[in-house]
């Protein structure tokens, strides 16, 4: 019979989400759509939601700027590379398990309607959401 190898008791296990997307927690839409997909996450940590809008956080930190993170949604893949744009919903959901939600938006020419939908929608996103006069200066977005 084979020897089971012995285990070392400080081994530490880590787990790292599939994706993690960088959403504005000032913005209610945003929010609403932050909080569903960590309800269908069901706390396996699949996805990792962090609040750009938060005290503290640093966009330099994934490689960008707050200009940037406000312009559009931006996502980070296992490796640390940035996406942005619709494909940044499509890996959310892929994520916890719903990527049959959004799949259609990926297929040929329905891809291109859908992400230049979401580009005219993160244009203006912050009149639609009522934070057009925000005085912070975090809601200034570059050529807005």
């Amino acid at each position: 019979m084979g020897r089971i190898p012995e285990r070392r008791a400080c081994e530490l296990i880590s787990v790292q989400p599939e994706f993690t997307i960088l959403i504005d927690g000032l913005c209610p839409l945003c929010k609403r759509e932050a909080n569903l997909m960590a309800k269908l996450d069901k706390g396996r940590g699949g996805l990792a939601i962090i609040d750009i809008a938060a005290p503290g956080f640093d966009a330099s930190r994934f490689g960008t700027t707050m200009d940037a993170v406000m312009g559009t949604i931006h996502g980070v893949l296992p490796d640390g590379r940035l996406i942005t744009g619709m494909e940044v919903f499509r890996r959310a959901y892929g994520a916890v398990g719903h990527g049959w939600a959004l799949a259609w938006t990926g297929w040929p020419v329905l891809r291109w309607v859908c992400d230049a939908g979401y580009r005219v929608f993160a244009k203006y996103r912050l009149r639609l959401t009522g934070r057009s006069d925000c005085d912070t200066g975090r809601c200034a977005v570059p050529g807005r």
